[in-house]
């Protein structure tokens, strides 16, 4: 049964359009909101944080209850939804503000995303490294409304744009079951 606490979590796996599908299906999830984290600009703009003037990321802060969705089945969903050998982007999304990290906001959140981190190190699935960092999480700002459910409001485009990507086939052959 529930305690009705609910925490926060927060990712940047590239494009945040294809971050928020993938954690809204599953019970526990009560929020996902698209928006900006890491940069040193306050209120930037996706133009900002596009063009690479404000620092930010793109990310997906989720609110969750972890008695029903704990924070290291979160992590299992982030890393399946990246590619987290390439430091500057993700898929066809190129540039830092596409590149990956975890934002911890509590020190166990950070003791469970370096132990996971590791554990897919050490599991040999990645040719190369993994270079996503483990940060403290700073000031999000949620990103302009028309972002806000992108998979749901834009239908077409964003099954365009995530067929285009190459995000499904480096899912599909990296964590096929």
């Amino acid at each position: 049964m529930s305690n009705n606490k609910l925490e926060k979590a927060a990712f940047a796996g590239g494009c945040f359009w294809c971050m928020v599908k993938p954690f809204k299906e599953w019970n526990g999830i009560h929020d996902v909101v698209s928006g900006y984290m890491g940069g040193h600009v306050e209120n930037p703009t996706y133009e900002d944080v596009k063009k690479g003037d404000s620092g930010h990321l793109e990310v997906v802060e989720i609110t969750y209850d972890p008695e029903v969705f704990p924070y290291d089945k979160l992590l299992e969903v982030f890393w399946q939804q990246i590619d987290p050998t390439d430091a500057y982007g993700q898929f066809h999304d190129r540039g830092h503000s596409y590149s990956t990290a975890i934002f911890h906001y509590t020190d166990e959140q950070r003791q469970i995303a370096e132990q996971s981190k590791s554990e897919l190190d050490a599991s040999g699935m990645f040719e190369k490294p993994i270079v996503t960092p483990i940060r403290p999480a700073e000031t999000f700002y949620r990103a302009e409304e028309y972002h806000q459910d992108y998979h749901e409001k834009e239908k077409e485009h964003y099954k365009e744009d995530r067929a285009r990507s190459g995000r499904d086939e480096f899912i599909k052959k990296h964590w096929s079951e």
